[in-house]
């Protein structure tokens, strides 16, 4: 009889090492032999339910062998008290999660929806050891899974406890597939009707959902291959418990909901931030290249991850047959934190020795329970050294309230105060981490509880540039050390608009560019700023614009003249003038010339090609001097026919801004306010100099659109340049 029973465990949990699997046999005798005469529900041997809680926390959760055992001994003891568990058999560890678990089965809720969070609190109280209350979320698994074997009182029972308790702690644990499912079973015998009737439509559509992935994929697989971007491309079907919700929510039937599903890709590639970041910026651009976007739903989780840790991209596409698709965009990484949460962290990349796990989810266990800390008590220096930073490139930590917040390896109090609300770190002296007054420097681990103190009179210095390490605490200081630098701007950029327009002069984006490379000034606003002070003079600015002015060879004026000269010398000798017709920019003989992207009421020449028909250019196109010196006979002067008002024409744009996320959305809610609409979007971080470098491309009816698109743009506080492409 041992002989098999130790061959059953074998089969059953191969990672363990020995002293693993004898703990589990022994514990396994015990509970077969304690359980030998009870059944369950449906008449089966009751020992069928410790079994499959114990496959769950092996094969989908990932816990130590001890976890194990603990399920056997507790089931044992639930029904049978005087097994004997805690004769040092089994270890400490062992003793701690049986019993909890059999304090937990104990609770008998009168009213769940009355008193859900006090019953929630009373489980994790229970709970000494976290592994408790997850033990306790995969038995309540097992029995969702077999609900149908139960009366029908003690079903829906169950079915509103584990609504109203388990699926929050599931989710507060980063269980989240194990949230996913029982959500899944709770609605199916909640609302049999509607799970029913929504299950049957996401199965009748599942082959046109596979079709859309299909041809979706199709005009860029050729892009991603040549870019060496390694990717998967899977369907990610709502549940059918949140897409009822939004069919409540948005009053609208199942046809109704906007994005039943979506397309994600999913990215391999190594695990480096910037990597990462231009991995995902880059599919983006292709996918909006290809497909026309709604810029209105872009979901940007990469630049600012949600609380909870989750990155993406999100973005709903057009695709040829007019349908509406949501395309999700992120990592392997980013995907694994998604699907398993927080619980990803503890099985990920080897993470599931169980000495480390153990340590690991102690530690977390004891800060939690001792927020306050405790001079005399021993075990506060040695968790306090134990304390293990998982081996990834975060840490987790929570606020007061337990909330889990994800911050890099090596944040600091301010960094978190930061990572809460920006008007809490600028305010930021110190805190508390478990309990203990520390220093705003002070690195934090996983599992730390965090308490931001704060003072009126406090401001942010230079030297919290040094503390910080994520980029929204260094943006946000940054940002907040230069509103003084800003006011001064404002004052300086006043000054020299005013002198400009007394000379009877502008300063282009290209010309202010060379001027700043003259110039010790990193920024615009370091610049303007110095004008406000008084440190450089506007005469010296003037001086400078001439200097560069005269240096250009040949210069835009010079080039725009010298084309219009030709021009009008053509028009003089009687030589056709072509029409452009910007009702149709495409025409029959002329086409628009990418280098340059003419806009209807540009200034423009033709350009007669060999086999392309005439290609229109801007005058100020940087090829126009090259073509005028070697080509002059192929000049063809053209002319636009009317006001556009069907035209469409796409142009180019570049635009450098600070490293501040909200940027992104303001630029493409610019875009999206004229008449004007994004073809094309890619987003490069500079991480050196701070910057985002983005490029676009965008329709316009007319350079006149295009000019108060360009000018609203300017305008924005973290926009430093923006040139036409």
């Amino acid at each position: 009889m041992e002989r098999l029973v130790m061959d059953r465990v074998y089969a059953l949990y191969p990672r363990y090492d020995e002293k693993g699997l004898e703990m589990i046999r022994s514990a396994y005798g015990i509970a077969s032999l304690a359980l030998k005469d009870m059944t369950r529900s449906n008449g089966h041997p009751f020992i069928e339910h410790p079994d499959a809680v114990a496959k769950i926390a092996y094969e989908e959760i990932g816990l130590p062998a001890e976890c194990i055992a603990a399920i056997y001994l507790h089931e044992a003891s639930r029904f049978f008290p005087e097994t004997d568990i805690a004769s040092g058999k089994f270890g400490k560890d062992v003793y701690t999660i049986v019993d909890g678990l059999n304090k937990i089965s104990t609770i008998n809720p009168k009213d769940t929806r009355l008193e859900a969070e006090n019953y929630k609190k009373l489980i994790v109280s229970y709970s000494r050891d976290p592994r408790v209350t997850v033990l306790k979320i995969a038995d309540r698994l097992e029995v969702m899974r077999s609900l149908d074997m139960f009366p029908k009182l003690s079903r829906e029972r169950k079915v509103l406890e584990t609504m109203m308790l388990y699926i929050p702690l599931a989710h507060q644990l980063g269980l989240y597939n194990i949230k996913s499912e029982m959500e899944d079973i709770y609605f199916r015998h909640a609302d049999p009707e509607q799970y029913r009737t929504i299950t049957n439509k996401l199965k009748s559509t599942e082959r046109d959902r596979q079709k859309l992935m299909t041809q979706f994929i199709e005009p860029l697989k050729q892009k991603l291959s040549d870019e060496g971007i390694q990717y998967k491309l899977k369907v990610r079907t709502k549940t059918a418990l949140s897409i009822y919700k939004k069919m409540q929510k948005q009053k609208v039937p199942f046809e109704g909901v906007f994005d039943v599903f979506a397309i994600r890709f999913i990215i391999d590639c190594e695990e480096d931030r910037a990597v990462e970041h231009a991995l995902c910026w880059k599919v983006f651009s292709y996918v909006t290249e290809e497909y026309e976007s709604d810029t209105k739903r872009l979901r940007d989780w990469i630049s600012n991850p949600k609380p909870n840790g989750y990155e993406s991209l999100h973005i709903t596409v057009k695709n040829k047959e007019g349908s509406y698709l949501e395309v999700q965009i992120r990592t392997k990484r980013m995907d694994d934190m998604a699907e398993s949460g927080l619980a990803s962290h503890w099985s990920y990349k080897g993470i599931r020795h169980e000495a480390t796990l153990d340590k690991w989810l102690t530690a977390v266990r004891y800060a939690l329970e001792n927020p306050m800390g405790s001079e005399g008590d021993p075990m506060a220096a040695y968790y306090e050294d134990e304390l293990l930073e998982m081996p990834t490139k975060e840490v987790f930590v929570f606020t007061p309230s337990g909330e889990l917040r994800k911050l890099p390896a090596g944040a600091t109090v301010l960094d978190f105060a930061f990572d809460i609300h920006t008007n809490l770190g600028v305010k930021c002296t110190g805190g508390k981490v478990n309990g203990k007054a520390v220093r705003i420097n002070e690195k934090l681990k996983t599992g730390d509880i965090v308490e931001i103190m704060s003072g009126k009179n406090q401001k942010p210095s230079q030297d919290w540039l040094n503390i910080v390490i994520s980029n929204k605490a260094r943006n946000k200081i940054r940002q907040k050390l230069s509103e003084a630098e800003f006011k001064k701007a404002a004052d300086g950029k006043e000054l020299l608009n005013r002198r400009l327009k007394n000379w009877k002069m502008e300063i282009d984006d290209e010309t202010m560019a060379a001027v700043m490379k003259k110039l010790p000034y990193k920024t615009l606003n370091a610049f303007y700023a110095a004008i406000g002070e008084g440190e450089l003079d506007v005469a010296d600015v003037k001086n400078m614009v001439g200097e560069i002015r005269n240096a250009e060879v040949p210069a835009a004026a010079d080039q725009e003249k010298k084309v219009g000269g030709i021009l009008k010398e053509r028009n003089n000798n009687n030589d056709d003038i072509l029409v452009i017709d910007a009702k149709n920019v495409k025409g029959i003989d002329y086409r628009m010339a990418k280098c340059c992207n003419p806009v209807f009421g540009d200034d423009v020449f033709g350009f007669v090609t060999r086999t392309e028909g005439i290609k229109i250019h801007r005058m100020s196109c940087p090829n126009a001097a090259r073509l005028l010196d070697m080509y002059p006979y192929r000049i063809q002067k053209v002319k636009w026919s009317d006001n556009p008002s069907t035209g469409n024409f796409q142009t180019g744009l570049r635009v450098t801004a600070a490293l501040e996320p909200s940027v992104i959305n303001e630029i493409m809610d610019i875009v999206n306010s004229f008449r004007a609409s994004i073809r094309m979007f890619n987003v490069t971080e500079n991480d050196r100099q701070s910057t985002y470098e983005i490029t676009m491309k965008i329709a316009v009816p007319s350079n006149l659109e295009l000019d108060k698109v360009t000018s609203q743009i300017r305008n924005l506080r973290n926009v430093i340049k923006i040139n036409r492409m």
